[in-house]
C-alpha cells in the first residue's frame, strides 16, 4: 500500500510540475526577471506539495485504508480493521467499518462453534444421518451410517442417492418423502458382519423460510435390540404357558378320575393325589422362580447383605444337594478355602450354588461328578462348579441364562426343572456386580466360573426383600 501511495504522489508531483515548467515557460515572455520567476515557481510547487502530502494523509491515505479493509473483509479475513485515527466523516466511516468487522468476526465465531457442536453431534449420533437436496444428491452421511453401510463418505458425498444406496426401502423414503412432503417411516433389516440388523428409518421433508421443499433428511434407527427383546417376550409368554399346560392338564384329568370313578381303590387314589401334589408343587416352584426373576430386573433390586463365612455357607447347601445327587450316584466333591469371608447377600449367594450344582447333576449322567470349588482370587470371591456331563455345544452357550431355555429338549424333558434357574443364577451375579463366564464342551462337561467382588457397597435406603426365596429342597435349575 505504502507503494502505491508513492507512486500515486509522485504522478500528482509530476503534473504540478509539467503545470508549474508551462507557466513558468508562458510567463517567461512576459517577465524580465528569469530569476524571480524560477523563485515563485519553485515556492509554488513546495507550497502545492506540502499541500498534497497533507490531503494525502488528510484524506486519501483513509480513504484508501478504509478501502483495503473492506477488501480484506470481503475475502473472509474479519480479523482486519482501520487502524488510524481519523476526525470528521472519514474517522465515522472508519469506525463504522471496524464495528463491522468485530461483529462479522463474532458471528463468524460462533458460526463455528455452532458448526462445530451441530457437526460433533451429527458424527456422534447414535442414529445414522443421511442429508439430501431437492436434487437428490447426498450432502452429508455420518459415521453411524457409515458403519452400518460401509463405504467412506466420499463415496456418498455429491452423488444421488439412488445411485449410491442399494437398498430399494431407503429408495422408497426418499421418494415418499418428496411426494408427499410429510414424515414417512418405513422398518427393513439388512445383514451385517453376518449378522442381521433391523433398521427403523424415517424420512423427513426440509422447507425453507417460504415452506418450498428444499431437501430431506433421512434418520435410520438401530432397533435390533427392541426386536430381540419383543422376540423374547413372545417366546416368553409361549414358553410360560408350555411349562403351565402339561402340569395343569395332568391336575384336571387326575381330579376327573377322584371325581367321576368311586370305585377308585386306595392305592390308585394315593398315586393320583400324589401326582397332583407333584404337579402343584411344579407350578408353584416355576411361579416362584418368575417371581424371583421378576424381582431381580427391577432397577430398585436391593441386596441385603452380610459377612458371609464360606464354611457357613457350603455346610448349609450341601445336604440337600448330596441327597439329590445320591438317587443318581453322583460324587459331590468340594475343593474350598472354609476360612473366606465375604460381604454378599448370603441367600442369593446359596441360590447361585444351588443351582448350578442342580444343573450338574441333572446334566450329568450316573455315577459322574460334580465339583464345587471355591477360592480367594484378588479382590474377589471365585466360585467354580464344573460336572462331567453332556456338556453344551459352543453355539448354544450365548443363550443358556435366557428364560425357559433348553440346550436339549429331547434330553431336558424329565428334568422337572423350570428352566429358569440359569438365568436366575445370571441376575445375581450381575447385581452383585460379578462376572459370570462358561466353558463346556459336548459330551465332557460343563464348568460355571463366578467372580464377585468380596466387598459390596450397602445401600442405605435398602428396605425390601428380592423375591421369595426358596428353601433348598424347592431351587430351580435348567442347562
Amino acid at each position: 500500500m505504502k507503494i502505491t501511495l508513492s507512486k500515486k504522489i509522485m504522478g500528482y508531483l509530476l503534473i504540478i510540475f509539467i503545470v508549474l515548467s508551462l507557466s513558468g515557460f508562458i510567463l517567461a515572455q512576459v517577465v524580465t526577471n528569469i530569476y524571480v520567476l524560477i523563485s515563485v515557481l519553485v515556492i509554488t510547487f513546495i507550497i502545492f506539495a506540502v499541500m498534497l502530502f497533507h490531503f494525502f494523509d488528510k484524506y486519501i491515505k483513509p480513504i484508501e485504508k478504509a478501502s483495503w479493509t473492506m477488501d480484506k473483509l470481503l475475502q473472509g479475513n474479519y480479523y482486519a480493521r482501520v487502524n488510524q485515527e481519523m476526525n470528521g466523516t472519514i474517522g465515522e466511516l472508519s469506525g463504522k467499518i471496524n464495528t463491522l468487522a468485530k461483529n462479522l468476526s463474532k458471528l463468524t465465531i460462533q458460526e463455528q462453534i455452532q458448526a462445530e457442536q451441530l457437526s460433533t453431534i451429527i458424527e456422534n449420533s447414535e442414529s445414522a444421518l443421511v442429508l439430501i437436496d431437492e436434487k437428490g444428491y447426498i450432502h452429508i452421511v455420518n459415521r453411524k451410517f457409515l458403519s452400518v453401510f460401509g463405504k467412506t463418505s466420499q463415496a456418498y458425498v455429491g452423488y444421488i442417492y439412488y445411485d449410491v444406496i442399494d437398498h430399494e426401502a431407503i429408495h422408497h423414503t426418499v421418494q415418499e418423502t418428496f411426494l408427499y412432503e410429510k414424515r414417512v417411516k418405513e422398518t427393513f433389516s439388512i445383514t451385517h458382519n453376518d449378522e442381521k440388523i433391523y433398521l427403523e428409518l424415517v424420512g423427513a421433508p426440509i422447507f425453507n423460510e417460504r415452506k418450498m421443499l428444499k431437501g430431506a433428511v433421512l434418520v435410520i434407527y438401530d432397533i435390533t435390540e427392541f426386536k430381540h427383546i419383543e422376540l423374547m417376550r413372545k417366546d416368553f409368554v409361549a414358553n410360560v404357558g408350555y411349562e403351565l399346560q402339561a402340569p395343569i392338564k395332568s391336575i384336571k384329568a387326575d381330579a376327573e378320575k377322584l371325581q367321576n370313578h368311586t370305585s377308585i381303590d386306595d392305592i390308585s387314589k394315593d398315586t393320583l393325589i400324589k401326582i397332583i401334589y407333584e404337579e402343584s408343587t411344579r407350578i408353584e416352584m416355576l411361579l416362584d422362580d418368575l417371581l424371583i426373576l421378576s424381582n431381580l430386573e427391577k432397577d430398585e433390586t436391593k441386596l441385603h447383605l452380610k459377612t458371609v463365612k464360606t464354611g457357613e455357607m457350603i455346610d448349609d447347601i450341601l445336604p440337600s444337594i448330596q441327597e439329590k445327587a445320591e438317587k443318581k450316584d453322583i460324587l459331590i466333591s468340594v475343593e474350598a478355602s472354609r476360612e473366606i469371608e465375604f460381604t454378599a447377600d448370603e441367600e442369593k449367594v446359596k441360590q447361585i450354588l444351588f443351582n448350578l450344582m442342580m444343573n450338574g447333576i441333572t446334566y450329568t449322567p450316573e455315577q459322574g461328578e460334580v465339583k464345587l470349588e471355591i477360592h480367594s482370587n484378588g479382590d474377589n470371591i471365585r466360585f467354580k462348579v464344573s460336572d462331567n456331563g453332556i456338556g453344551i455345544s459352543k453355539h448354544a452357550i450365548p443363550r443358556i441364562f435366557e428364560r425357559f431355555y433348553r440346550v436339549d429338549k429331547d434330553r431336558s424333558i424329565n428334568t422337572n426343572g423350570t428352566g429358569l434357574g440359569l438365568a436366575i443364577v445370571k441376575h445375581i451375579v450381575e447385581v452383585h456386580n460379578g462376572e459370570i463366564q462358561v466353558d463346556s464342551e459336548l459330551e465332557h462337561g460343563t464348568s460355571f466360573t463366578i467372580d464377585i467382588p468380596k466387598s459390596q457397597t450397602v445401600n442405605a435406603t435398602s428396605t425390601k426383600r428380592i423375591g421369595k426365596e426358596h428353601s433348598h429342597d424347592k431351587q430351580s435349575s435348567n442347562d
